[in-house]
């Protein structure tokens, strides 16, 4: 039997969750990866920099430090090292830590600090959130196939908000902070998505009217948006599921992960291929 290289033993560890060891450096890589983003987080307090801004400096390099080593790591016992660098997370794991460096560089660049953030998404990636992409696939599907009845509702939003704006503008005028239809526009916008700033407000009886008619307007269309993808969401779903048939009683209905039928018990052919 032939022995196993060192970069193959460091790559099965690094990226790969089949051995013990691998599972436990995507553990403390967990842990890590939070508490740089809980060290950003806390820089940005004022009250917390002032006090112990020294010390979340010192811990910001070595965590960058930390992550540098990673980083190089995993260029170096990758079969493709060109193919991890210009990968998604290869260019997450890069810009979270080039921030840092440049801000000894470039002045003005500690403004740049907040992209350090993106380790977050690095979590994604540990967690092997893969299994899951099915779900996101659905997902993806409904918001696609219901673009036409968001983008119709959204024009009736629209049109509506035109009418109000238009009707407030005339009634309320610019005495009452309805300076344009633009500017009144954006009120209704505001109204009817129960927002509500208060920035701007109806002063005028005919205009507390029309506000009220624009407050109704908004509780009766604000939930059709999340009955458009439900329904579109449950359309992918039952599709999904009739595609999982079983090769011997030929049952419908199966979960996208099952593995096997619910009705025989028979292992259900794989429709991800």
């Amino acid at each position: 039997m032939v022995p196993e290289t060192f970069r193959k033993k460091l790559y099965r560890i690094i990226f790969g969750t089949d051995t013990p060891p691998g599972q436990y450096f995507d553990i403390v890589l967990i842990y890590l990866i939070l508490l740089s983003v809980l060290a950003i987080i806390l820089d940005s307090i004022e009250a917390i920099n002032s006090d112990y801004g020294v010390w979340l400096f010192r811990l910001e390099w070595f965590f960058t430090l930390l992550f540098s080593l990673e980083y190089l790591t995993r260029i170096y016992c990758s079969p493709k090292p060109l193919h991890y660098i210009f990968s998604f997370y290869g260019i997450v794991d890069l810009l979270s830590i080039v921030p840092t460096y440049l801000a000894l560089l470039v002045p003005g660049a500690n403004y740049w600090l907040v992209i350090r953030l993106l380790r977050v998404l690095r979590v994604f990636r540990v967690l092997k959130l893969v299994r899951y992409l099915s779900e996101a696939n659905i997902l993806l599907r409904s918001m696609y196939g219901a673009r036409r009845k968001v983008l119709v509702f959204f024009t009736v939003v629209l049109v509506l908000s035109v009418i109000f704006g238009s009707l407030m503008f005339f009634v309320e005028g610019p005495e009452n902070g309805f300076t344009s239809i633009p500017r009144s526009i954006y009120w209704t916008i505001v109204t009817i998505t129960t927002v509500g700033y208060g920035d701007i407000t109806p002063q005028t009886v005919m205009g507390q009217v029309i506000a009220t008619m624009a407050m109704l307007t908004g509780y009766s269309i604000i939930a059709i948006p999340t009955g458009i993808f439900t329904a579109e969401i449950a359309s992918q779903m039952h599709s999904v599921s009739d595609n999982r048939r079983c090769n011997v009683c030929e049952r419908t209905g199966h979960h996208p992960e099952a593995e096997f039928c619910y009705h025989c018990g028979v292992t259900l052919p794989d429709t991800s291929i």
